[in-house]
């Protein structure tokens, strides 16, 4: 009975391998899937607004799955529709919590922008402002590795206030020199803090700067307050979807004339549509959820971007989906009030 008992030490032993290389060793992949539709009007409420519209207006979002084990990425390997992702590709060299902080800054900053643009676009008055820039990366070569961390909002450099990039780069080409130390005011955790960052050379140029990737941290003062319910959803792509519900809820009319429209796309202080990630998911997303309209960017001129892979994906798949690409608020506002 001795090789029995071999036989069935030697099989445990094999199956305990496999189940160790399936669930416990990690891997460096994020897969990405067609995610949501989620229908905007219970999401957001304006103050003595509305939400009596025929129709909806509603954000599609893209499935994001750490793939943690071999299991879960041969899942995606074989599943229809899932794009694998090396880590290093989706949140460059952030920590995860760093990453999660990043896409959480970015959508209460596409809330910001998006009730500023809708606001603006329907003639209500909005005060904005800038109070520093938000700490999104810390460049490769960098001298501000160890003491200024993701999430911080530089104020200040030196005396100069923070309330764009071009000011400060400005600033720093006209006074400083590779080398120099130079003084930021950082917000941390609702504290001040102030660190000496030297500057490295940046560019083709070389000139001095912090080696920082920053964004404004804007304020807003709405004549209507715009409140979001709390989601799980990050990033900075429902900007368009967000202020074409706001204003959907602010004006008389029913924006929506009776259907079901989705779409992506940023949105900045100006009612400006920017490019997103996920355009493809995004639109098999829709045609599951039976979409009618879908709005996306417009591609700048001479570039293949948004909107020729919505238009694309579309087509290949045979949808019958209307894809409506904007490069403004205003458009999409104009293209609404014509339809009938």
């Amino acid at each position: 009975m001795k090789w029995l008992k071999h036989a069935v030490t030697r099989w445990i032993a094999a199956l305990a391998a496999c189940f160790i290389i399936l669930f416990l060793v990690p891997t460096p992949y994020y897969l990405y899937q067609p995610g949501t539709v989620e229908r905007l009007s219970s999401l957001i409420t304006v103050d003595e607004g509305h939400k009596d519209s025929e129709g909806s207006f509603n954000l599609t979002t893209v499935l994001s799955i750490r793939a943690s084990n071999v299991a879960t990425l041969l899942y995606g390997m074989l599943h229809q529709d899932t794009e694998v992702r090396k880590a290093s590709d989706v949140k460059g060299n952030l920590t995860e919590a760093e990453y999660v902080r990043v896409l959480n800054h970015m959508m209460a900053a596409s809330q910001r922008t998006s009730i500023a643009s809708a606001l603006t676009q329907a003639g209500q008055p909005v005060d904005t402002g800038v109070t520093g820039l938000f700490l999104t990366m810390i460049q490769p070569g960098s001298k501000a590795g160890g003491i200024l961390r993701i999430g911080d909002i530089v104020t200040s450099v030196d005396e100069e206030p923070a309330v764009s990039v071009e000011s400060i780069s400005r600033y720093l080409s006209a006074n400083k020199k590779i080398g120099d130390t130079v003084r930021l005011t950082v917000k941390r955790d609702d504290e001040e803090h102030t660190e000496q960052v030297k500057l490295v050379p940046l560019g083709a140029d070389a000139r001095p700067g912090l080696g920082l990737t920053l964004e404004p941290e804007y304020t807003i003062a709405a004549s209507r307050k715009v409140d979001f319910a709390a989601s799980e959803i990050g990033g900075p792509s429902a900007g368009l979807m967000f202020s074409l519900e706001i204003m959907d809820q602010l004006l008389p009319e029913d924006l929506t004339h009776g259907r079901k429209i989705a779409g992506t796309g940023t949105i900045d202080m100006n009612g400006n549509v920017g490019q997103i990630g996920g355009i493809r998911d995004k639109i098999i997303a829709a045609h599951l959820a039976g979409v009618d309209l879908f709005f996306c960017p417009k591609d700048p001129e001479g570039t293949k971007g948004n909107a020729q892979d919505a238009i694309d994906e579309a087509k290949k798949r045979g949808y019958d989906l209307r894809i409506v690409p904007v490069a403004t608020l205003s458009e999409a506002f104009n293209y609404l009030a014509q339809l009938h």
